[in-house]
């Protein structure tokens, strides 16, 4: 019953936030989601109940922001590059240290790192995440997780584990 709930509430509150705010489109949505559930939450890897809510807080009001930043002063970083070619390039593949555990947290941080311009998340395992760098710095993993996933993945450590 908790996966049905967790799953109803998961696609009513993606119906409500792709569609307007009229009644007959949150009882088309409320409709579409309990059936959804129905069919779905057997085979659904996740349940959560209120403890989920000062996670989700965290993740949109701490998270985003930070990841809103970083993309922008990312972007720059790479338009100054395109603009300028007399701007040093040092492009390499790197292996990215994670202390993150669960899958949903590994692949939050590689979008995150592969949204961010410049980097290109190519790969995951147990401990690491191979990453494709424009611009290289640093010479060792955890000098390369400063740079490139330190601050998400402080943040994503204390919503995910």
């Amino acid at each position: 019953m908790k996966k049905f709930i967790s799953t109803f509430l998961t696609l009513w509150v993606i119906w409500i936030a792709l569609t307007n705010f009229s009644t007959p489109e949150l009882l088309t949505g409320l409709v579409v989601s309990l059936v959804l559930a129905g069919i779905i939450a057997k085979t659904v890897d996740y349940e959560f109940g209120f403890s989920v809510i000062p996670k989700v807080l965290k993740f949109v009001f701490i998270y985003v922001p930070v990841f809103i930043v970083e993309m922008v002063k990312a972007n720059f970083n790479v338009a100054a590059r395109v603009l300028n070619p007399a701007l040093p390039l040092n492009p390499g593949f790197v292996k990215v240290p994670t202390k993150l555990k669960g899958n949903v947290g590994k692949l939050t941080l590689a979008n995150s790192i592969t949204l961010t311009p410049g980097t290109l998340s190519i790969d995951a395992d147990d401990d690491y995440i191979y990453i494709h760098w424009i611009d290289v710095k640093g010479e060792t993993p955890e000098e390369y997780q400063k740079y490139v996933s330190g601050k998400f993945e402080k943040i994503l450590g204390g919503i995910y584990e």
